[in-house]
């Protein structure tokens, strides 16, 4: 065996001039190599797949849910942007200022209604004056004097409207109008005459502007609020 003849070789090999044994690379570092590439691979696709449900449920893109039209709100600018080439739908013609006001209510002229006078408080002369002032303003009157006892001494508020149930309503609004805070019963009566029973806490009838304001807003409403549209 030569001195050159590596140990454990047995004699089997013999290195003679500059040559010597090939020695073949153990492949447990194959093995470890492509396992870190896989690994690699695999984290590439995971954040891949990441960044793609971020888009979807937190960002612009087309996957985002419509919480407007769920919600039934109206949509953003941004939500109901149309295509520049878009065909716009014809519209009507303004109608201007004309449009938003309702339509004029058929009130009777206070001449048509005629107003019996009442007086149930301990003032002496109060049916005559209020029935004087009314005559002033348009409206016939009919009898005048003391409530009935069944409202003498016994209306706290400032008065009331009795009149028959088939009376017509405007015409309890259209008297009304002179006179704030009364409230409006019915009997068993035929006509369409109106009582006017003045209570405890009359102090004056509605001056004659205010009550020709109310009158102006019984006749023309005003136009309700539009509701929103999308």
């Amino acid at each position: 065996m030569s001195m050159l003849t590596p140990p454990g070789m047995g004699g089997k090999y013999r290195v003679t001039g500059a040559a010597y044994p090939r020695m073949s690379r153990p492949r447990r570092r194959r093995k470890i190599v492509l396992a870190l590439l896989g690994s690699v691979l695999a984290l590439a696709l995971l954040g891949y797949g990441a960044l793609q449900l971020i888009d979807v449920f937190g960002g612009d893109g087309s996957g985002k849910r419509d919480t407007a039209a769920s919600d039934g709100n109206c949509p953003t600018a941004s939500a109901s942007a149309k295509p520049a080439n878009a065909v716009k739908p014809a519209t009507a013609p303004d109608a201007g200022p004309a449009a938003s006001k309702a339509p004029a209510v058929a009130l009777p002229q206070p001449g048509q209604i005629t107003v019996n006078v009442y007086n149930a408080t301990p003032r002496a002369g109060l049916a005559k004056a209020v029935g004087d002032e009314l005559k002033k303003r348009g409206f016939a009157i009919g009898h005048v004097g003391n409530a009935p006892a069944d409202f003498d001494k016994k209306v706290p508020g400032p008065g009331i409207l009795l009149g028959s149930p088939r009376t017509d309503k405007a015409a309890y609004s259209v008297l009304g109008t002179q006179l704030a805070g009364v409230t409006t019963q019915t009997d068993a009566r035929e006509g369409a005459d109106i009582d006017l029973i003045l209570g405890d806490s009359f102090k004056e009838l509605s001056t004659k502007e205010d009550a020709d304001k109310a009158l102006a807003v019984l006749a023309n409403p005003p136009a309700p609020a539009p509701s929103a549209k999308c």
